[in-house]
């Protein structure tokens, strides 16, 4: 092969949606000025250009339901994935996705997302073929998210390598003293990965980082693949309660 005329891989989006939720049932249905938030998701990543398809995978039908009434892609998955990757993976293996590929993950309930993080994520896959996944991190600036477990913090070395995850604060100021605080970065949980290693990362066995924090991304590192981590300047709201959907609303001003 002519690797001079080797396409480059082509980029989709999946939305994996389900619908029970022990904080929020039904959330991806939930209106949002008159729509259902899984339909702003979809709307906004249908606007990012380097997305060649998007698809919402779900295990429900009132979401697939809701999903064709807007006339988007559904691609119906298993009820027992234990998370929302496991449900990534089995969507890119029936939309028969090449392994050479870029597989980025949306959450459905971050319907204000700017079309640029998708591009910032999974560009560095385009750029690397070796890399096999990628996340992003923003400057944490509100200073009650430092403490909420909710909030993942990230540390990573000057390569933009992730070095950790945590629901801790980390890094731990050791002296309250020091006349510098550290600085704190937030895991905005939108995830870039090579379909073919998306499939292996879903067959390795559970990690012990992970077990403890409930963070699936410390089992890649774990058992030693790297992930790139890009530092974005959008934040990016998740809607986890009633009162989160308030403020979105509020923010669209509909």
């Amino acid at each position: 092969m002519d690797l001079k005329h080797k396409s480059e891989p082509k980029v989709v989006a999946i939305i994996p949606a389900r619908y029970h939720s022990n904080r929020f049932e039904g959330k991806p249905l939930a209106y949002i000025c008159g729509k259902p938030m899984i339909q702003h998701v979809y709307e906004r990543a249908m606007a990012v250009e380097i997305l060649s398809r998007v698809a919402v995978a779900t295990d429900d039908i009132r979401i697939a339901d809701s999903v064709r009434a807007f006339g988007g892609e559904v691609v119906m998955t298993q009820p027992d994935h234990v998370s929302g990757t496991d449900r990534l993976a089995e969507a890119a293996t029936i939309m028969d996705i090449p392994e050479q590929d870029v597989v980025v993950n949306i959450q459905g309930d971050q319907p204000l997302f700017e079309a640029e993080v998708v591009e910032q994520v999974a560009r560095p896959l385009l750029d690397d073929p070796a890399l096999p996944m990628a996340t992003l991190v923003y400057k944490i600036i509100r200073e009650e998210e430092i403490n909420d477990p909710n909030h993942v913090k990230t540390v990573f070395d000057r390569n933009g390598k992730a070095l950790y995850f945590s629901r801790s604060p980390i890094p731990f100021q050791r002296n309250p003293n020091e006349p510098v605080a550290p600085t704190y970065y937030k895991h905005l949980g939108f995830y870039a990965y090579r379909k073919g290693f998306l499939l292996t990362f879903v067959g390795l066995p559970e990690g012990e980082w992970e077990r403890f924090e409930k963070l699936e991304q410390l089992r890649a590192l774990e058992y030693g693949y790297d992930i790139k981590v890009v530092l974005t300047k959008h934040d990016s709201v998740e809607v986890d309660t009633i009162k989160d959907l308030k403020r979105v609303e509020e923010m669209i001003r509909c």
